[in-house]
């Protein structure tokens, strides 16, 4: 019983910390969630810049561009 609700656990933390800053609910807490991923890589100068920029406008997705559905 113990094992499943620290695993449960484990899972909860790693999706919640893995969010892109795009399932922030305001734009405040967008720049919040950004700011402590710059933080966090510790980026300064142009580097942070573009990190934030990308973030703020989820450009950031490791998935990259969506594609578009092919027309019939």
């Amino acid at each position: 019983m113990m094992v499943r609700f620290l695993a449960a656990v484990g899972l909860i933390i790693t999706m919640v910390s893995g969010m892109p800053a795009a399932l922030a609910a305001t734009s405040k807490q967008r720049m919040e969630t950004c700011k402590f991923g710059a933080d966090d890589q510790k980026l300064q100068g142009a580097a942070r810049k573009k990190f934030m920029a990308n973030c703020i406008a989820n450009r950031d997705s490791p998935r990259g561009k969506p594609v578009d559905a092919p027309r019939q």
